[in-house]
């Protein structure tokens, strides 16, 4: 199961430059691409709003 973004994201930026694989895509909520996303949790533990789960 991939992690998601939920919609407490502040579209701060700083999950993207985390993620190992490139899974993150930026818009006004950023999203995390599920066939991409190897959970490995970096994104989630980054997130300042804690708005990354899985």
């Amino acid at each position: 199961m991939a992690y998601k973004i939920g919609e407490d994201c502040v579209a701060c930026g700083t999950c993207i430059d985390e993620c190992p694989v490139g899974a993150i895509s930026e818009g006004d909520i950023y999203s995390i691409d599920p066939d991409q996303c190897t959970e490995c949790g970096t994104c989630a533990d980054a997130c300042p709003s804690g708005a990354i789960s899985l």
